[in-house]
């Protein structure tokens, strides 16, 4: 890799742990960490740390400093702020004093970003994210074995790519995408003007298919071989429960 490329990465990799990358750009470190082991290694270096500071030791505050702090919050509640929470430079674009100090309120802030609840919104997000101009597919094909090797060298795993327009459900593309604390492949299947996007990503996840809605949209998510499947469209959720059912049966 050559030293401009890292250099980039080490700042993404700083904006990924800050939670501040779009999808296909948090895609992009996943692929070059699994091919630098310098950036990989600098990756390991903030997840360390991040585990050392949860591990610190916490202090009760005194009562005091405890009412005065709660007072204080009370009293701002009725004044609407957004706060900005400011980008710190790391991996050699800082002076060394104060260097350490900043990459540990990095990741002091990470720390206290709370984990995603519910994985189906952030993949009702990225299907609705996907449908903006320019972003559905990466490769444009409707040939499986296109789609299938276009994969290759960009994933660290193999997605299956079926053909289903046979059954009405014709392949369409494929793309990287970044959801729900995954690298996936993203392939995009069509239904008439209806787009469906099937997510797949590998898990050791054992748990039975399930169906879900949220406002017009629906999904429906399985597992098979070593893999998680979600399909997200907004066909109406009888058709999107074939598709489901004929891609379990191919």
């Amino acid at each position: 890799m050559s030293s401009e490329t890292c250099g980039e990465m080490r700042l993404l990799i700083q904006a990924d742990a800050d939670g501040e990358l779009s999808p296909a750009e948090a895609a992009r470190v996943a692929v070059h960490v699994e091919h630098c082991p310098a950036c990989a290694a600098a990756q390991d270096d903030l997840v360390a740390l991040s585990a050392k500071l949860r591990a610190l030791p916490r202090e009760t505050a005194p009562k005091r400093l405890e009412a005065a702090i709660l007072a204080r919050v009370a009293a701002e509640r009725t004044v609407p702020r957004v706060r900005k929470v400011p980008r710190i430079p790391v991996f050699g674009m800082m002076p060394a004093f104060g260097g350490g100090f900043a990459l540990a309120a990095c990741l002091a802030w990470l720390v206290l970003v709370p984990a995603m609840e519910n994985p189906a919104d952030d993949l009702i997000s990225a299907h609705i994210r996907a449908l903006q101009p320019g972003h559905l597919m990466d490769v444009v094909s409707t040939d499986q074995h296109t789609v299938k090797p276009w994969f290759d060298g960009k994933l660290p795993f193999a997605p299956p790519v079926k053909e289903l327009k046979s059954v009405g459900f014709p392949l369409a593309g494929g793309r990287l995408d970044y959801v729900a604390g995954h690298l996936a492949a993203a392939l995009v299947y069509t239904r008439g003007a209806h787009d469906i996007n099937l997510f797949v990503w590998p898990s050791k996840d054992i748990a039975p298919p399930s169906q879900g809605s949220k406002d017009r949209y629906h999904f429906e998510r399985w597992t098979a071989d070593g893999m998680t499947f979600w399909a997200i469209s907004d066909l109406n959720a009888g058709e999107l429960a074939d598709f489901a059912t004929h891609w379990r049966a191919m």
